[in-house]
């Protein structure tokens, strides 16, 4: 095997994720989180393993 074949074997794997993912779940601006929320009042969701219970 060689480098550009399995490079060329890896992208192609990644561009059929890709498809795959996209025509699972096509993608919604409303519902998306942002991307870079710094101040904008957003809270955190999501959990993190080495928070404190409250």
């Amino acid at each position: 095997m060689t480098r550009s074949f399995t490079a060329s074997l890896a992208l192609a794997f990644v561009a059929a994720l890709l498809v795959f993912d996209l025509t699972r779940t096509p993608p919604n601006p409303y519902q998306a989180p942002a991307i870079l929320a710094f101040g904008s009042g957003s809270a955190a969701s999501g959990g993190f393993c080495g928070a404190l219970p409250d």
